[in-house]
This record gives C-alpha cells, sequence and structure tokens, in this order.
C-alpha cells in the first residue's frame, strides 16, 4: 500500500507538471511532508530527485509541439543551475520554519499573480 501510495504521489506531481510545466517542488515537497512524515530537508532534497524525470519526460512531449524556445530555456538553465546552488546550500543554514514561512508565501505570491 505504502508504493501504491508514492506512485499516485508521482503521477499527481507528474500531471500538474507535464500540465502546468509545474508540480515537482509543489506537490511533492508537502506529499513527502504530511503524507510520508518525512523531514523538511528530506523532503525537498528526494523532491528535487523526482523532478528530473518527470521535467525530461514532460520536455519531450513539449519539445515535439514545438513548444520551447531554446534561448530563453538555455538562458534559465544557466541562473537555475547557479541557483539551484546557492539554495540547496541555504537550506542548510535557515531554519526549518523560515524555508515554510518563506514557500507558503511564494505559493501565495504566485497564486495571486496568477489570478490577477
Amino acid at each position: 500500500m505504502e508504493k501504491i501510495k508514492k506512485v499516485g504521489m508521482g503521477l499527481v506531481a507528474g500531471i500538474i507538471c507535464g500540465l502546468f510545466a509545474s508540480g515537482g517542488g509543489l506537490i511533492l515537497v508537502p506529499a513527502f511532508l504530511y503524507l510520508l512524515k518525512k523531514e523538511d530537508k528530506i523532503a525537498r532534497g528526494t523532491a528535487v530527485c523526482c523532478i528530473l524525470p518527470m521535467v525530461v519526460t514532460s520536455s519531450i512531449f513539449y519539445y515535439q509541439e514545438n513548444y520551447i524556445n531554446w534561448k530563453i530555456g538555455f538562458l534559465c538553465a544557466i541562473g537555475g543551475i547557479l541557483g539551484g546552488i546557492l539554495g540547496a546550500k541555504l537550506l542548510k543554514k535557515i531554519p526549518t520554519i523560515y524555508v515554510r514561512i518563506l514557500f507558503s508565501l511564494f505559493l501565495f505570491y504566485v497564486s495571486l499573480k496568477m489570478l490577477f
């Protein structure tokens, strides 16, 4: 049953990733925290590990439909690599409660921007 729950979480995250180009962290981090009762840093690290296969798979389908602007993608990827390094280093230094607050504020802000 536990394996089915984990595959189900991945399925939902994958659908969200393919549909909205998002989902790894937005779906999996809370799922790992609250459904699997994992510690924050383990939840975030495991979510990052799961994101790559979802992104590669979704990218194949986006590529087939010619939905990728390669110039923007590569430039953002450079920033994303640097930001990923910085974010992972910051995660070790920032107390968990502040990371949760920042994550929640980010989700709230993005939600509002999407609506208005």
